[in-house]
């Protein structure tokens, strides 16, 4: 969350760049003002009063030595006074602090400077591009009947188990998956990734700490019985493990990947959009996290786009990069780019990584901090991207490779299949 030292001391600036968001921040950062300066004052109030009662409590004792018991009571009775006043006091503060508190929460990061204006899908920037959309033939299938044709992966039968968006993978088809996640955090760790498996629920104090809580609660599962949570993404428990950590400047960063099955209500019912593994309610993703000098982690951000970049090249897939504008960025994000890849038989192209700088917002809510040279702690930098989610990556695969005598496999996912064709 945005620091109140920044909202104060930059209040018209904050303002301006929440617009760029389509975040009209004005009353909410002016509440903020408001109650920063009623728990000020209380604080001060309170100071001013407890050292009141210091000096009380010496008379008291001077009194009581010289034997004015009748004008110690006096003065003790002074004392309980203030200290049933002093309680007021308090309460206001605390109600005060739990306020901003509150307000805070619920106030988007502040997109940086290189995010464009725009409100909308159509209006994000296509910064790179790279690969050969395929040329298909009429009869080309899309994957969801190139599942069916190979038995790869039934829809129906999630269905039957669970519902829509909960599909079973089969054969060569689970095989894929495997063989993907491997690749993945086999790469992640020859870039100096350590790998996590972490819990796929998490508690209510990790939502609030990477901002999916209060922002998405109502896309996330919740088992209401512990009050837990299952993760829409590994950035939740990963990012979450350095929940009140105080680094050395010298141990950052922290570069850790993880792979976890991924949980998500918000997923559409109609249309093409959601067919098959467009959208999915539950599904496997990679995700790379760094824990960031603040100096350093725009050069990472950098870094995390090669790193995917590197993985769609080695898939043989057409991709192009998108930087988005900031009506299309999420809540916590400082600024993202999506990489999406062409599904030839679809005709479109599919969103399959995002990578973000959450800059310091996210370290503020986790308490996230490192030790400089200066002695002082300070907000460390968080960092993410999918490297990747699977579901779209499948649908890619299956759509773009199909040939006469089958599905054909990338070069570099053959040692982890044992096979290169699907027939």
């Amino acid at each position: 969350m945005l620091t109140l030292d920044t909202i104060k001391k930059n209040t018209e600036e904050v303002i301006a760049r929440l617009a760029i968001k389509h975040f009209d921040g004005r009353e909410k950062i002016e509440r903020i003002i408001e109650l920063d300066k009623t728990r000020r004052a209380s604080q001060n109030e309170l100071d001013a009063r407890l050292a009141e009662l210091k000096k009380l409590a010496a008379e008291i004792g001077k009194l009581m030595k010289e034997g004015k018991r009748d004008e110690a009571e006096a003065v003790k009775t002074r004392v309980a006074d203030m200290k049933a006043s002093n309680v007021a006091i308090e309460e206001a503060m605390v109600t005060a602090e739990k306020e901003i508190t509150d307000i805070l929460l619920t106030i988007p990061n502040l997109p940086c400077d290189a995010v464009p204006q725009g409100r909308t899908a159509e209006d994000n920037i296509i910064e790179k591009e790279g690969g050969v959309i395929p040329q298909l033939g009429e009869d080309a299938l899309p994957h969801w009947e190139l599942a069916k044709k190979y038995d790869l992966i039934d829809f129906e039968l999630g269905v039957k188990i669970t519902g829509a968006g909960f599909p079973v993978y089969k054969g060569k088809g689970a095989r894929l998956q495997r063989a993907l996640i491997s690749f993945f955090l086999d790469r992640a760790r020859e870039a100096g990734y350590l790998e996590i498996q972490p819990p796929y629920v998490v508690n209510e104090a990790s939502g609030y700490g990477t901002g999916q809580l209060p922002d998405k609660e109502g896309q996330m599962y919740c088992c209401t019985a512990d009050n837990l949570y299952l993760i829409p993404t590994a950035e939740v428990p990963v990012t979450n493990l350095y929940r009140d950590v105080i680094f050395n400047e010298n141990e950052l960063p922290i570069k850790n990947a993880a792979y976890s099955a991924c949980f998500r209500r918000e997923a559409g019912s109609y249309g093409k959009d959601v067919r098959g593994l467009n959208r999915l309610h539950q599904f496997d993703k990679v995700e790379i996290v760094q824990i960031q000098h603040p100096d350093h982690s725009a050069a990472a951000l950098e870094e995390m786009k090669d790193h995917v970049q590197s993985l769609v090249e080695a898939l043989e897939l057409p991709w192009h990069i998108l930087r988005l504008c900031g009506g299309d960025m999420s809540f916590t994000s400082a600024i993202t780019f999506d990489f999406e890849v062409y599904s030839a038989a679809q005709k479109r192209w599919l969103e399959v990584s995002s990578v973000s700088n959450f800059e310091s917002y996210q370290a503020n809510r986790l308490k996230c901090r490192y030790r400089g040279a200066d002695k002082k702690t300070h907000l460390c930098h968080t960092l993410n991207g999918s490297a990747l989610a699977l579901p779209r990556i499948m649908a890619a695969l299956l759509e773009n490779n199909q040939t006469p005598e089958g599905i054909r496999i990338p070069r570099a996912l053959v040692p982890y299949t044992g096979f290169d064709i699907i027939d």
